[in-house]
């Protein structure tokens, strides 16, 4: 079977940056939703459109094409008494708590901000909105494993059965503590999908 729209294709990779140090490599594959539901990033989907599986590739994607450029807007200094102890470099936080600036809590999409603490002091905390690998050009190495038609529910759900996207150079939830990632105000929240 050839990858089209609505297939489910499984591919496994290998995420570098531009000098070839590798970011991410799993042992699993990421399975997606091939034909624009946003599963991977719209330069992968046109480079394996019409392939099969065992077909490799080697893609570089430039940072508009991959995470954005690094926007410095995004970086906030805030009291650290608005956040929970014990506080430690690399916590990431929904939104930014009681900020004013409520405007600035959401992207273009209308999707929250994560906040990664880049650095703490005594009174103040540094919080990054932008995607780890901003601004970076990324290499990925692509082998498709699998592709299979979808079912009627996933193109519904647009993702396949058992997956609520993909997040490339992210914490997944099993490497993080259970405070590593959630909504300041209290409320539990999930990593975004970032593609």
């Amino acid at each position: 079977m050839k990858i089209e729209k609505n297939t489910v294709v499984s591919l496994r990779y290998k995420l570098t940056d531009a000098q070839n140090n590798i970011i991410e490599e799993p042992d699993s594959p990421m399975v997606y939703l091939h034909g624009g539901y946003e599963g991977t990033f719209p330069k992968i989907e046109t480079v394996l459109d019409g392939q099969d599986i065992g077909y490799e590739a080697s893609i570089q994607l430039e940072p508009s094409e991959a995470f954005g450029e690094y926007d410095p807007e995004l970086l906030k200094i805030e009291p650290r008494a608005r956040f929970p102890e014990p506080l430690e470099v690399g916590m990431q936080f929904e939104g930014v708590p009681d900020s004013e600036e409520e405007n600035n809590t959401t992207d273009v999409d209308d999707e929250p901000l994560i906040y990664t603490v880049t650095d703490v002091a005594d009174s103040q905390v540094v919080l990054d909105g932008n995607h780890p690998l901003a601004g970076m050009a990324l290499r990925f190495w692509v082998q498709v494993e699998d592709v299979r038609a979808a079912t009627d529910e996933e193109i519904e759900n647009r993702h396949p059965e058992g997956s609520e996207g993909f997040a490339f150079g992210m914490p997944d939830d099993d490497d993080a503590d259970d405070d590593f990632t959630g909504d300041i105000s209290g409320a539990g929240s999930s990593s975004p999908t970032l593609h």
